[in-house]
Formats: structure tokens, sequence, C-alpha cells
């Protein structure tokens, strides 16, 4: 399993609303509004040979009033 986190910028006025659409994607478990340049996080899980860049184009990307994405990819969870 991986473990990524997608940094989601909303169309002005469209955070919650992306925010209760992301939260049914399948392996999106988390959702948090954040403050700065993005809007919201997003954890995710992936199965190990998942395609990331094809979950988040495919996924993310397209939810109506996403306006850009920055994903992290995790490498180890500590604790």
């Amino acid at each position: 399993m991986q473990t990524i986190f997608i940094q989601v910028k909303c169309d002005l006025g469209q955070a919650y609303r992306v925010a209760d659409e992301a939260i049914d994607v399948d392996h999106v478990s988390e959702v948090y509004s954040t403050s700065g340049h993005y809007d919201l996080m997003m954890k995710c899980y992936l199965a190990d040979d998942a395609d990331i860049g094809r979950f988040v184009n495919e996924s993310i990307q397209t939810l109506p009033g996403v306006r850009d994405t920055f994903t992290i990819i995790t490498f180890k969870a500590f604790g």
C-alpha cells in the first residue's frame, strides 16, 4: 500500500463542494481544509502497483471545481 497526499487548489467558493465529492472517491481516505496556497489536502491509499499519475489525473483533477493539484508521494510512516 502506498500513501500519497494531494493538495488541491479550488475555484473560488468551491472548496466545500470539492471536499464533499472527493471524500466519496475510491482510495481517498481523508480530506482536510488548509490555509495557504492550496485549499484542501487529501490523504489517499493506493495499491503498490497503482499508477499515481493516472489516479490523480482521472479521479481528482476531473472533479468539478478543481483548479490545480500538487501531489506528495510518501516513503515511510513513522510511529
